[in-house]
């Protein structure tokens, strides 16, 4: 899909066709599209295609005819039981005349330009809108982080009263996501350090705050992910350790059940063998199978006894 705004009279509204000035907005775009606008741009459409690749890193291109900025963006997946968060790569490619945004699927970071939200937002002021673009991106990465957060919160909360795999499962999502964003935002941050050092786009004295504040965001995404994801980190470790003494917990207590429940069956054993009845203790007593269960139960009562002195139960 392909869309086309330019801004006026200080809104911003949709048009039919590429104008000066104006922002073509590329989500998903078809083989047709693509070579269309390639087309018309007189762009290499390999360039377009650039930001299509999930695995593309983060980078920055420039040519004599445009200037590619490339970053990945945070994205949420659906089509699991549970949402993992996962990054996609998002281009800005800026021409003589245009502003193009080039991403595989419909994301939250476009939604505010194309609705008007952004405050002091030109289609025209290229510099400024590519600084907007990726300062919505650093504070989209914060703004899923926090949900990461408060997701691990709720699974930790389940895991006090239940041990099972599914929350675990869960768990390693949410630290999946983690490595996935901590990536990013790193691959990013070089984008963003080449941007402040070198003139690779044209800065004005208005947007050196904004750049300040991009970069001050990203770091800031950068921290949060690699706090959550060593609490992540260990809160799997302890939950594994956890499992694992209450699995011994379980196996030493039938250990002690299966050595108390050997007792009577060695005795009724003893007394049950094909052998010389005369030689058999009791055998001619009419208490004797009164007599073997005694036995067999004082025995066991003393084997308890004893495990219990040594503090096996705990």
């Amino acid at each position: 899909m392909v869309k086309y705004y330019l801004s006026k009279a200080g809104r911003i509204e949709e048009i039919e066709s590429i104008e000066n000035g104006c922002w073509i907005s590329m989500t998903g775009p078809t083989e047709a599209e693509l070579a269309r606008t390639s087309r018309d741009l007189e762009l290499d459409i390999d360039t377009l295609k650039a930001s299509l690749d999930t695995y593309e890193r983060s980078r920055i291109e420039t040519d004599e005819d445009y200037t590619m900025i490339l970053v990945n963006i945070p994205t949420v997946e659906e089509h699991t039981d549970k949402e993992l968060y996962n990054t996609i790569p998002l281009s800005v490619i800026v021409t003589k005349d245009v502003v193009i945004t080039v991403c595989s699927e419909d994301t939250p970071v476009i939604h505010p330009f194309v609705s008007g939200r952004v405050r002091d937002f030109r289609t025209f002021m290229r510099s400024r809108f590519i600084l907007q673009l990726l300062y919505k991106i650093s504070t989209l990465y914060l703004q899923y982080l926090s949900i990461i957060d408060r997701k691990s919160d709720e699974v930790e909360n389940k895991l006090h009263k239940s041990t099972k795999n599914h929350e675990l499962i869960e768990l390693l999502k949410l630290e999946k996501s983690l490595v996935y964003f901590t990536t990013a935002l790193r691959s990013n941050e070089a984008v963003l350090e080449k941007l402040f050092r070198y003139d690779i786009i044209k800065k004005y004295p208005d947007d050196a705050d904004l750049l300040d504040d991009v970069i001050v965001e990203n770091k800031q995404a950068i921290e949060m992910a690699n706090i959550y994801s060593g609490i992540l980190s260990g809160m799997m470790d302890a939950f594994a350790s956890v499992i694992s003494n209450n699995l011994n917990i379980v196996m030493k207590v039938l250990a002690i059940i299966t050595v108390v429940m050997a007792i009577p069956t060695m005795v009724f054993s003893a007394f049950g063998m094909n052998v010389n009845i005369a030689a058999v203790p009791y055998s001619q007593s009419p208490w004797s199978f009164a007599i073997i269960v005694l036995v067999s139960i004082i025995l066991s009562i003393a084997v308890y006894a004893i495990f219990r002195k040594v503090k096996l139960f705990k």
